[in-house]
């Protein structure tokens, strides 16, 4: 649905700036008509004083040549010697420039005018060899309605390009509040309880000291213990540590064996690696993923962890056989919420991804998924 609704208003955007576009091209060129109609007069005004014997009343003309304070004109004679020129920026101003040099220009803008189609020509002889030829260009007017709908649609998509951004932020800034005030009362709810549990450990442990149950009972209270912790962790700025990376997945791997089934395989192989990270979240991540990869594959199947470094980075890749991510899901899958399970949040990857480039500024991603065949998830982080 909120594809959708993104692809109708990208569509409606499109169409409000074909539309101004549109509209922009017959004021253009009605303006343009009009100054062609203008030239015309102001060419046979040229005509008329160029004709016009001694005795002729010239005041009209003259209004007419005098009124055009906005179309660039240039006229040549038969020789193209430039006769007359109005409203044309000339370089006679200029230190060190000749009139010579100011008229070659004028000639050359008079030439570049013609060969587009900007010109009158106006016959002064009987004999049909002396001519003028008015040239003209658009006005200031009719290049800047000519450059003002891009100029429009630039500051348009501007402004909604900043007002998307300043949206995402508002509405990331929210989650974030969501994200970290639920983290932090739920460790702050299971404190108190956990406390219980382990001071009911202790009292169980002094008065059955051979008991083979209460060191397992332990160690969920620690898990218990563990999960609270990082759930307080969140929203704070975390204490790294630097680790194996092979002792940090060794604990992931016996934690999952303990809890999965054991048609699942969990491999892992790394060289010596010392990751800069906070242990508790992430080894976080990697549980998610593989609890992720273990719902994939329906209980049966393989995960593999690899690891391996180059100049500046640590790449980690946790692979399994599942069922994959069809191509229409792979931008969700980190979306809080998304899920395809009948029973989940849909937050475990969502979790893992704040954890890996907020707190530790790298990058998770899919590097490559195919149905029936499986995934592999993708973690990059900056060599200190």
């Amino acid at each position: 649905m909120k594809r959708q609704l993104k692809i109708a208003l990208i569509l409606a955007a499109v169409a409000i700036a074909a539309a101004s576009l549109v509209v922009s091209h017959y004021l253009v060129r009605d303006l343009e008509n009009e100054e062609r109609a203008r030239m015309e007069i102001w060419a046979e005004a040229m005509h008329t004083l160029s004709t016009a014997d001694e005795n002729a009343d010239l005041n009209l003309v003259l209004k007419v040549l005098e009124q055009n304070h906005n179309i660039p004109v240039i006229v040549t004679d038969t020789n193209e010697e430039v006769q007359i020129s109005r409203n044309v920026t000339s370089v006679t101003s200029v230190k060190d420039i000749t009139r010579e040099d100011s008229l070659a220009r004028l000639k050359k803008m008079a030439k570049a005018m013609e060969a587009q189609g900007r010109v009158i020509r106006v016959q002064i002889g009987e004999d049909n060899k002396d001519f003028l030829k008015v040239c003209y260009d658009d006005s200031l007017l009719l290049t800047r309605l000519e450059y003002y709908p891009y100029i429009q649609l630039a500051v348009v998509m501007l402004f909604i390009i900043i007002a998307i951004f300043a949206l995402l932020a508002s509405k990331k800034a929210e989650q974030n509040k969501v994200w970290v005030g639920l983290s932090k009362e739920t460790a702050h709810q299971l404190g108190t309880p956990i406390s219980s549990l382990m001071a009911w450990t202790e009292i169980l442990r002094e008065n059955y000291p051979d008991d083979d149950l209460i060191p397992e009972m332990d160690k969920d209270v620690k898990r218990l213990q563990l999960i609270a912790d990082r759930f307080s962790k969140i929203g704070s700025a975390p204490e790294m540590k630097d680790v194996q990376l092979g002792e940090l997945l060794q604990h992931v791997v016996e934690y999952m064996n303990r809890r999965t089934s054991q048609k699942v395989e969990i491999k892992y192989s790394t060289p010596e690696i010392t990751v800069n990270v906070n242990p508790q979240l992430f080894e976080w991540v990697f549980e998610n993923l593989c609890k992720n990869a273990v719902d994939a594959m329906e209980g049966q199947g393989t995960i593999q962890i690899t690891a391996h470094a180059d100049e500046r980075l640590i790449i980690i890749d946790v692979s399994d056989n599942g069922k994959g991510i069809t191509s229409q899901n792979l931008q969700d899958v980190f979306n809080p919420g998304y899920t395809t399970k009948k029973r989940g949040w849909g937050l475990g990857l969502s979790l893992a991804k704040r954890i890996v480039e907020e707190y530790h500024h790298g990058k998770i991603y899919v590097l490559a998924s195919e149905r029936g065949k499986g995934t592999t998830f993708r973690i990059e982080l900056t060599l200190k």
